[in-house]
């Protein structure tokens, strides 16, 4: 697929990362969860305190892919990383290296923006494509990891909690 750009998204373009979030969402099967729109992406994204960057794969006349991304810090390695939280590509794009080409791209914002030196992800256990695809990157699976998650009534009760 010739003519593919990747861009550093921009608040103009808060309506196209909902789109394309959503159907990440429908192809994980998350579409009953899924709550984003670009209202939101917008405000969190774009205000005056970003919690994430993104980076766009752009066709000639439609978006193909997107990577959402942002900071973290690793204290067992002591140096600041990067999490990508959601990385996306159209399926009639896939096989073209846009995933590869958005992961680059994070990875050297990341370096420049924050000196990243490392990059985190996490891949769902049944999606074997994409384990098969971080693979061929040289992404490795780690056992000492197991990532949870504490949302809806179980954060609001530990909020609730003395300090």
């Amino acid at each position: 697929m010739n003519g593919i750009s990747i861009r550093h998204a921009v608040a103009d373009d808060a309506d196209i990362i909902a789109y394309m979030l959503t159907r990440l969402a429908e192809d994980l099967g998350d579409s009953d969860i899924f709550r984003s729109d670009g209202s939101i992406i917008r405000a969190h994204g774009f205000g005056a305190v970003p919690m994430f960057h993104c980076q766009i794969a752009q066709g000639a006349e439609k978006p193909l892919g997107l990577a959402l991304y942002f900071p973290y810090f690793s204290t067992t390695m002591g140096q600041a990383g990067v999490y990508v939280q959601d990385l996306w590509v159209a399926p009639d794009a896939r096989g073209a290296a846009i995933g590869r080409r958005l992961l680059t791209a994070v990875s050297i914002h990341a370096a420049e923006a924050w000196a990243a030196t490392c990059l985190k992800l996490t891949v769902y256990a049944d999606n074997d494509d994409a384990a098969r695809f971080y693979d061929r990157l040289g992404f490795t699976h780690n056992e000492t990891d197991r990532p949870l998650m504490l949302s809806g009534d179980g954060f609001s009760r530990l909020m609730t909690l003395p300090k």
